[in-house]
């Protein structure tokens, strides 16, 4: 409870049942910049506005909206020491276009001659090849204090067994899920996760394995396909990172029909979804009524004769 005498959102959202599932952002892909602090609000565009003229910023700005391209400030955990030169890292993070590459840059101003459309819609070859994911921890306080409260510990745990790969990040998304953690560049978004559990939630996925518990989905695909591609792994127990993947999805105002490929076959799954019926506030978010999504059928497609 804050001195406000409401629950922050993240405890909110527990108290009233809301499930993560389905709730990635739309990120397809990702520019990351190193960036110690301290961050208010409105950082990330703060730093790209003195970096980028406003040709650039209004490019970044079309690529966002309408690519999935993610511009995110990161730091190491516990860090707010300057760096000599700043981290740059580019990636893509859809199946079909998963890389990620450092960018050896002098200072902000050097981001001006990236090419951003080969970042939002290219393959790599851009920088360094980078080897491993980046583990991304939403710790951005000042926009929501249940990203600092949750996820700095959460950082910190992960930083233990997996230093050179872990950092804190700005907003994606999510502040009601914290701690909030973004793999890239499998693009898999995991929350709330607890600082005991973490480890194991990675080192599950760093063996080529999704785990269920606390998975909200996979970015830059709808969010009715996220709970499909979710539904699907339930039921088949396949775990692999690109085992199931969402194909076309069809929305008619709160219900989908989502076609899932396997690898063994396919599947159509039909959703609505509907009002919680709960609702409450809290300090951080106002006003709150969630809603679920009911998975209403998970029907197996005719497996083609050979």
């Amino acid at each position: 409870m804050t001195t406000t005498g409401l629950p922050r959102c993240a405890d909110l959202a527990g108290e009233l049942g809301e499930s993560p599932a389905g709730s990635a952002p739309p990120i397809r892909s990702l520019l990351l910049v190193e960036h110690p602090g301290p961050w208010p609000k409105d950082v990330g565009t703060r730093l790209l506005d003195d970096a980028l003229d406003e040709q650039g910023r209004a490019h970044l700005q079309r690529l966002r909206s309408e690519s999935g391209l993610r511009p995110l400030l990161i730091r190491r955990p516990g860090g707010r020491e300057a760096p000599v030169r700043p981290a740059v890292f580019v990636g893509g993070c859809t199946p079909a276009a998963r890389w990620l590459e450092r960018i050896p840059v002098r200072d902000y101003r050097d981001l001006a001659r990236l090419d951003l459309d080969a970042v939002a819609h290219g393959q790599g070859g851009l920088g360094e090849p980078v080897d491993g994911p980046l583990l991304l921890v939403c710790t951005h306080g000042r926009k929501d204090a249940c990203c600092a409260v949750r996820g700095r510990p959460l950082a910190a745990a992960l930083a233990r067994h997996h230093r050179e790969q872990t950092w804190e990040c700005t907003h994606f998304g999510g502040d009601r899920f914290a701690g909030n953690l973004l793999m890239a560049p499998h693009g898999l978004l995991f929350g709330p996760l607890e600082p005991a559990t973490a480890v194991g939630t990675v080192d599950a996925v760093l063996a080529g394995q999704v785990p269920l518990a606390s998975l909200r989905g996979r970015s830059g695909i709808p969010p009715f396909a996220q709970h499909a591609e979710i539904a699907v792994r339930a039921r088949t127990g396949f775990t692999g990172l690109d085992e199931v993947l969402a194909g076309d999805c069809e929305v008619d105002g709160d219900e989908a029909a989502v076609e899932v490929h396997t690898t063994e076959r396919g599947y159509r799954v039909r959703l609505r979804r509907r009002p919680l019926g709960v609702h409450g506030s809290s300090s951080c978010a106002g006003a709150f009524t969630p809603t679920g999504v009911d998975v209403l059928a998970v029907e197996p497609e005719p497996v083609a004769a050979h």
